[in-house]
């Protein structure tokens, strides 16, 4: 088998034996070593979720806990960045393949939306991890960063747990009709 073949495996086995620690440890793993997608967590734990037959109300800790776990891993990345400044981050982000380029990139964004940039940022792949660094070197208030970012992360654990989670209540009705 693949590493990624049994990464995916091992990740659905945990899943589906800690479905709601799942989805926290994954938002949290996620923005602190990003090789974990929730991209790929999220829909996996919608669709485990509706094949065990939880409720769609039971689904809303499951979103609710991505949200958080996500909000405190990225806000360790805003002390982080706040605390180091730019030049001593530069000097530990290159072992994260991110460059002073890709930083400059992320930092332009967030200095054209502002603090709107946290709110949306959430919701873009890879900016999701990056956003908090530019947030906490260019000093943004914490409570509204705190704010937007668990704002953002609702949405974004929203659309991404019930796209599995629909995706698994198709699949029960196709299989009960044939």
């Amino acid at each position: 088998m693949e590493p990624f073949d049994s990464f995916l495996v091992f990740i659905t086995e945990f899943l589906g034996e800690h479905l709601y620690q799942g989805i926290f440890l994954a938002a949290l793993i996620e923005t602190l070593i990003p090789p974990i997608p929730t991209l790929v967590v999220f829909p996996t734990a919608g669709f485990l979720a509706s094949q065990q037959g939880i409720s769609l109300i039971g689904v809303i800790p499951m979103i609710l806990l991505g949200a958080l776990g996500a909000t405190i891993g990225t806000s360790s990345l805003y002390f982080i960045a706040l605390k180091l400044g730019r030049l001593v981050l530069l000097r530990y982000l290159k072992y994260f393949r991110i460059s002073e380029k890709k930083l400059k990139r992320v930092e332009d964004w967030f200095e054209k939306y502002g603090d709107k940039a946290v709110f949306l940022g959430r919701m873009v792949p890879v900016m999701r991890e990056m956003i908090s660094v530019p947030a906490g070197l260019l000093k943004m208030k914490i409570p509204k960063f705190i704010l937007y970012t668990f704002a953002g992360s609702c949405i974004w654990s929203t659309g991404t747990i019930l796209s599995g989670y629909y995706f698994g209540e198709a699949m029960g009705l196709a299989t009960t009709q044939i």
